[in-house]
């Protein structure tokens, strides 16, 4: 397993706005539709890379969790499906289903949201404000798969508990680590 780390988009950063497919409602989905009331988790994931399957019951527990107290849940995939065929849309749609999320999962099939997100592993975590500046990126937690370090989902989940009690979320963020995204090559 490549073992890569987010770029870390420079806190404060607008979130890029985007429209995609999203393959379990079968729609295509604008943030703007997506977005949450009090704050928007934007997750670059895909259905093959050990490291998002090792964070996949957390991802479906944050989500169900914290959807309840006004936060909405993106997950996107932007992976090169001609090379990567296991990340297809219609392979996306069941893995939702069979992972338990109840948020869009959207493809980028293009990969110019993934690149405006400066996005670089799977999975990579953005928290956005009600105003959609960025207030975290980084890591779900310290769990890896085989490390042997409980799934928690602790510093994601900070950083949301922080943002809903309006308190400073620390800049001491960690990078995410795991598969880098499978980018289509020219």
């Amino acid at each position: 397993m490549a073992r890569t780390p987010s770029n870390m988009l420079p806190l404060g950063t607008k979130a890029p706005d985007f429209s995609l497919f999203d393959t379990v409602s079968e729609q295509t989905l604008s943030l703007q539709e997506s977005k949450g009331e009090k704050g928007t988790v934007i997750m670059f994931i895909c259905n093959h890379c050990p490291f998002v399957i090792h964070v996949n019951p957390e991802l479906a527990k944050l989500g169900d969790e914290y959807q309840k107290k006004g936060i909405g849940f993106i997950a996107i995939s932007s992976n090169d499906v001609e090379n990567y065929p296991q990340d297809a849309p219609h392979l996306m749609a069941k893995t939702a289903k069979k992972a338990g999320y109840s948020f869009p999962y959207l493809y980028d099939k293009t990969q110019i949201i993934a690149k405006n997100y400066d996005a670089a592993c799977t999975p990579d975590f953005y928290l956005f404000n009600d105003d959609l500046d960025l207030v975290y990126r980084g890591q779900l937690d310290d769990s890896r798969p085989g490390n042997g370090i409980p799934l928690t989902g602790n510093d994601l989940r900070n950083a949301l508990d922080n943002l809903l009690m309006g308190k400073t979320i620390s800049e001491n963020q960690k990078p995410s680590i795991g598969c880098n995204i499978k980018w289509v090559m020219n």
